[in-house]
């Protein structure tokens, strides 16, 4: 055998022992007569010594090994005399009597340690060495740990597990399809799924009643940290439900992935937040409430005074930063300049601090007098000390959003977003719809399935922007973890619902005909919700992008630097496939 222990097992009570380890060597330290040598392998690492005086020929062979070799050693196990208390191995090493190399390494490209010397491109080149490295195997490792859980929960709930294909007809609707040419069916094309969405329903449809999948998604969009190209979703879907089941199922679930997982056990339900009150008070649909900061709506007390900026504005809100009164001028110039950057595209910010003895000095004060600026400290709540930060702008939606960036990013400099606190909530109540200027229509804000809420559907013939859905998303530490609803299955129902987004009977019956027809025999009241799995890890994980929770990931550009995905297709592949590449140029 090549091994009977492992890197990470033996204990001081293995002292005596005679045992073979395999693994890499992580590094090499010569000291005059003996050599030390730390050999890594998934578990763990072990101190192996060479000594001169026991084995001289032995000790030659150990200081011709480079790092990251791959070999067997045989060996006594004995009390080290320097312990290493950092290492669950740190009691003991190995008294080598054998070394066999079953394989040598090139020098790696970066030193493959916690902390390594690699830059991103780097270690996405070389992946499968950057996997080696504790923080990003431990990453995979957790996600292993979520899956086995998930898996555990759902099956105790009586969920069945089921495939659905990753060769789809193409659905408007959402992002952008990957497609996939047909050979046998020229000119035709498959689409990769943004999510088993119509399937799931149709096994809904045919009584499976409770399905899951931990199962691959794919969206051609624009990438940023919570975004991939291919993502991994746990899709559910349960029949003759209610929102308060789904809810209820899940927050389940996310209690038994913090206690198992990260040993926190959460009690009482998660707080509930509508889309509106979440939108007017931290302008984001997935509110970061791991502390306060919320927004204060002020075009009562600012407009009129003759600042033309305020008072031909839309919207005025304002935060009460805490404590942040000491802000020197160049820090609040710096916060200025940041949210006039393109990424946040406000026009500037106002100031106003609250001094020791309850004075506002304002960055607007010619404007305002202190009675007017008391009476904004009032309304802000603020007390001596505080930072009064503001915005203004003529779109009400936009100026929140900008807002909203204002207070993470203060949240972020007074480290008021510690990782290792969970906040938990629901965001319930979204609109039905939402207006895209691009298409110059309604466009579902979910998808075309969502049932609205029983009291708004006869708003769907008079209003239907005002209809509110069926739909809820769980929200922690700021991040979208999930999202699901309740789903149409009354064909009247879907069909006007099609009709409102701007499909053609036709086209509605091209597109989703299946559904449709399966909706006329015998569909069940169902519901359900899909997990974002990289999101989850990553939150459980502490990190900051999704992609270090994936074993090969893509870069920011969509590009898989490993294997130089995507590349050209040899024109005997096009030709097959009646397929031409235009010049842009």
């Amino acid at each position: 055998m090549f091994r009977n222990k492992t890197c990470g097992e033996l204990r001081i009570a293995n002292v005596g022992e005679n045992v073979t380890l395999a693994g890499w060597v992580q590094r090499i330290r010569k000291m005059g007569g003996m050599t030390f040598i730390d050999l890594r392998d998934r578990y763990g690492i072990t101190q192996i010594v060479f000594n001169t005086e026991v084995n001289s020929s032995l000790k030659d062979t150990a200081n011709q090994l480079g790092r990251e070799f791959v070999v067997q050693i045989t060996g006594v196990v004995t009390e080290r005399t320097n312990k290493n208390s950092k290492i669950p191995t740190g009691d003991i090493e190995i008294e080598a009597s054998e070394v066999n190399v079953l394989n040598t390494s090139a020098v790696p490209p970066f030193t493959i340690e916690d902390e390594s010397d690699g830059g991103d491109d780097l270690r996405m080149k070389y992946r499968y060495l950057d996997l080696r490295r504790n923080p990003v195997r431990y990453n995979i490792e957790l996600r292993h740990r979520m899956t086995m859980e998930v898996r555990r929960y759902l099956d105790s709930k009586g969920f069945l597990e089921i495939e659905t294909p990753m060769l789809i007809g193409s659905t408007p609707e959402g992002a952008r399809d990957f497609v996939v040419p047909s050979r046998m069916n020229h000119g035709q094309f498959y689409a990769l799924p943004q999510s088993p969405q119509t399937l799931k329903q149709l096994l809904m449809v045919a009584g499976m009643d409770r399905y899951f999948q931990i199962v691959k998604c794919f969206r051609d969009e624009d990438l940023r940290a919570d975004r991939q190209p291919e993502f991994t979703q746990i899709d559910c879907e349960m029949s003759f439900v209610e929102q308060e089941d789904v809810i209820g199922m899940f927050e389940g679930m996310a209690k038994h992935l913090f206690k198992e997982i990260r040993g926190i056990e959460i009690n009482g339900d998660f707080p509930r937040m509508t889309w509106a009150d979440a939108m007017s008070l931290y302008g984001s649909d997935k509110p970061d409430t791991r502390f306060g900061m919320t927004f204060v709506e002020l075009d009562d007390i600012l407009k009129g005074h003759g600042f033309s900026v305020f008072d031909n504005a839309a919207y005025i809100g304002g935060i009460c930063v805490e404590g942040a009164a000491s802000y020197t001028r160049k820090q609040i110039d710096q916060l200025t300049e940041w949210v006039k950057r393109p990424q946040i595209g406000a026009k500037g910010m106002v100031y106003a601090r609250v001094e020791s003895d309850g004075n506002v000095k304002s960055s607007v004060d010619k404007f305002y007098t202190q009675e007017t600026l008391q009476q904004l400290k009032a309304k802000m709540d603020a007390k001596p000390g505080d930072l009064i930060l503001i915005l203004s702008g003529d779109d009400v939606m936009k100026t929140r959003k900008q807002l909203g960036e204002l207070r993470l990013e203060m949240g972020n400099r007074l480290g008021l977003r510690d990782k290792n606190v969970f906040s938990c909530l629901w965001i319930v109540d979204f609109p039905m719809f939402e207006w895209s200027e691009e298409e110059n229509r309604l466009m579902a804000m979910h998808h075309p399935f969502t049932h609205p809420k029983d009291e708004d559907i006869p708003l769907l013939d008079t209003n239907p922007a005002a209809v509110r859905a069926d739909a809820y998303d769980m929200v922690i530490n700021g991040v979208e973890v999930g999202g699901g609803s309740i789903r149409i299955h009354d064909s009247q129902l879907q069909a006007k619902m099609f009709d409102i987004l701007g499909f053609t009977p036709e086209k509605a019956r091209e597109q989703f005909g299946f559904l449709m027809n399966a909706f006329t025999y015998g569909a069940p009241p169902h519901g359900g919700l899909a997990y974002g799995l990289d999101r989850w890890v990553s939150l459980m994980a502490g990190l900051d992008s999704i992609r270090d929770c994936i074993a090969f990931p893509k870069n920011n550009s969509g590009r898989d630097v490993m294997l130089d995905a995507p590349s050209t297709l040899d024109q005997k592949q096009l030709d097959e496939l009646s397929l031409a590449v235009i010049d842009e140029a």
